[in-house]
């Protein structure tokens, strides 16, 4: 991003920290937060941070309606969400970070979630925790509370929200996915009389 004119979307702390990493190469950060303040959504020491440096930016009211470019981004579309009027912004790179939601909401009761509705895997459930567990082995990591069904990434509580970290979750549930196979093939069948 080293010269580059970098957006950054969003208006809480993990916007505000990386338009302060990013502002040490861009030559102008500019963090685009739909709300009229940080206030409600940012630590004070992060907004005092961004306020006395030099190439940061912040516009307020403002969302990203649509992008332009050929081959890379060239320009921004930001809407102001009071009046509804569009402009066009010269943009080189746009990171976002507007805050993690799960979508889970379709798993119904099948799987059990905290109130926010993250999946809970391994030691994050309590005993008893919905689903039809009938198994005589505890969950394995990253199982949810129905046996044989695993969750990795974003949606599963305490995940670190980091796409290399989901890759890794994945990648370490083949084996779990595996055990999980080997140990029902194992169970023996009841014999017929």
């Amino acid at each position: 991003m080293r010269g580059r004119n970098v957006f950054v979307a969003g208006g809480g702390n993990s916007a505000g920290q990386a338009a302060l990493h990013l502002a040490k190469w861009a030559s102008r950060v500019t963090i685009l937060v739909r709300g009229e303040s940080l206030a409600d959504s940012m630590s004070d020491y992060l907004i005092r941070q961004i306020g006395v440096t030099p190439n940061v930016d912040v516009c307020y009211r403002v969302q990203v309606a649509g992008a332009t470019g050929t081959s890379h981004l060239q320009s921004l579309i930001l809407q102001d969400t009071a009046s509804g009027t569009r402009r066009s912004a010269p943009a080189d790179a746009l990171f976002v970070l507007i805050g993690a939601q799960p979508r889970t909401e379709w798993l119904g009761k099948a799987v059990a979630r905290d109130r926010l509705g993250f999946i809970l895997t391994g030691s994050d459930l309590p005993a008893g925790a919905g689903g039809s567990w009938s198994l005589d082995r505890p969950t394995l990591p990253l199982e949810t509370s129905l046996p044989g069904v695993f969750a990795a990434g974003d949606v599963r509580l305490g995940s670190v929200k980091r796409a290399a970290s989901a890759a890794g979750e994945g990648a370490a549930m083949i084996p779990l996915v595996h055990r999980h196979l080997h140990s029902t093939a194992a169970t023996p069948a009841v014999a017929e009389r």
